[in-house]
């Protein structure tokens, strides 16, 4: 699969509609088992050639930012080169303005896994409407196993909602517990937060944490007993990428229950 983003003469910040564009392809990937993808900066003609070998170079890696940004694995890009100047007589187009608006560009060349790869058995955990039921003290933390998101969105997968509800359900009835509940993204650089496509802000990791929180007080949960919070990728697991893209329950206080 391949996707081409164009540019401005002589910027690398990518135009707001080629950042649109862009979006779309990622929400055409994301669902795909990727082997590897690569990305390659181009240059129209003119500047020097080591004028358009860095602006080639910044253009890809400004594409590389929105793949990171957009909680995609970066260990899957296994290019970001910057290629310098296409040469006009490569373009079948005789307007010169309109063959140097073409090589200013960046390729995209996405290579999924054919046939995709099988997926390797999750070991079972113990469910997490039963670890609330148990022995709980302040400091203890657990994920909320299968609570999964659409990547880039704070927006619950379907097939969550009914986990979501029994451990709402669970939450309810243990009412001496008090917590914290932690978003966190997975594969952004520097330990930053990702984007949430919906609002355009850097804060995906808090408005997931807010959902929960959010759903939870809708199910009767007192919002004395809650505060949420951002984790960004401050943590990550070390595992699948997939799994970084988490919520976690921080219990802070156990008290008695009414």
């Amino acid at each position: 699969m391949e996707h081409v983003v164009y540019f401005e003469t002589d910027k690398y910040e990518i135009p707001p509609t080629e950042h649109y564009r862009l979006l779309l392809f990622l929400s055409e990937i994301e669902g795909l088992d990727i082997q590897k993808v690569q990305i390659y900066g181009f240059t129209d003609d003119r500047g020097s050639d080591s004028y358009n070998m860095v602006l080639s170079q910044n253009r890809a890696n400004s594409i590389k930012t929105i793949f990171s940004n957009n909680e995609f694995d970066e260990s899957i890009i296994t290019n970001v080169d910057g290629k310098g100047e296409i040469l006009l007589k490569l373009v079948k187009e005789e307007d010169i303005h309109k063959i140097r608006g073409l090589n200013r560009k960046v390729e995209i060349i996405v290579q999924p896994y054919n046939p995709p790869r099988k997926q390797n058995i999750v070991q079972v955990k113990p469910k997490a409407e039963d670890i609330i039921k148990g022995e709980l003290k302040a400091g203890d933390k657990f994920t909320l196993d299968n609570i999964l998101f659409k990547t880039g969105y704070s927006i619950l997968l379907p097939e969550s909602k009914p986990i979501l509800e029994n451990i709402a359900k669970a939450l309810v009835e243990r009412d001496d517990i008090y917590f914290t509940v932690q978003g966190h993204v997975c594969c952004t650089q520097n330990s930053r937060d990702a984007i949430d496509r919906k609002t355009k802000k850097r804060n995906l990791s808090v408005a997931r944490a807010k959902y929960i929180y959010d759903y939870l007080a809708k199910k009767g949960v007192s919002k004395k007993r809650m505060k949420y919070v951002g984790m960004r990728r401050k943590f990550p697991l070390g595992g699948e990428p997939k799994y970084d893209r988490r919520v976690e329950i921080l219990v802070t206080y156990v008290g008695q229950s009414n």
